[in-house]
């Protein structure tokens, strides 16, 4: 009996040692594309939010973290991309969320330069109701690419959907949803008008 119990021990123990030794040789071998392949997504990204007309540095190697719960929400610090041009910040790219979504919060990456002039924006992450608050993507509806234009300040009126009195249109049934997107890329390209003279006080991705 004992002698049966410790041949089936050791029968696992190959067994879990050499799925272990799989398992690394697999991640070994796709862990370079893995990274090339969301290397390409993140620019993919990033250049939908900055025009790449507008720099000429690596945009998205210049990565900082910025913790800033109240404009930005979220307690987990925040990405930064900056885009230069001949060396001079002209413009970034932000991590942002909207709290108040309808079904939660909605992640948002917003591009702006430091005049307030929103480039961009796109949802990264949301739990909106399919068929009402999921227009807000992009591969359900244009909406969101109509987020563009300066904003003066965070009681900027024209910043605010139709129903609230302002630029930008609501869902048919979900004005929630939109409110939400509207309000927190309003709140973000503010925020980001600051960024050129607290840059240095960002801690570096990684870094940290």
């Amino acid at each position: 009996m004992l002698n049966t119990m410790r041949r089936h021990g050791a029968i696992l123990a190959l067994f879990a040692a050499g799925t272990t030794a799989l398992s690394a040789t697999v991640y070994t071998l796709t862990k370079d594309t893995i990274a090339q392949q969301a290397a390409i997504v993140q620019k993919q990204l990033l250049d939908q939010v900055v025009p790449t007309r507008l720099y000429d540095n690596d945009f998205g190697q210049e990565c900082y973290l910025v913790g800033a719960e109240a404009q930005l929400g979220g307690k987990q610090p925040h990405r930064l991309y900056i885009a230069r041009k001949n060396g001079e910040p002209v413009a970034a790219a932000l991590e942002s969320i909207a709290p108040d979504g309808y079904s939660g919060a909605i992640h948002l990456l917003v591009g702006a330069d430091f005049n307030g002039n929103v480039l961009g924006v796109r949802v990264t992450e949301h739990h909106e109701t399919p068929g009402l608050g999921d227009k807000i993507e992009t591969r359900i509806s244009d909406w969101i690419t109509l987020l563009t234009g300066n904003v003066a300040s965070e009681q900027d009126p024209k910043w605010a959907v139709k129903k609230d009195g302002g630029n930008f249109d609501q869902f048919t049934g979900a004005t929630i949803t939109p409110r939400a997107v509207v309000n927190a890329t309003k709140r973000t390209a503010v925020f980001m008008q600051k960024i050129p003279q607290n840059l240095s006080s960002y801690p570096i991705c990684g870094a940290e």
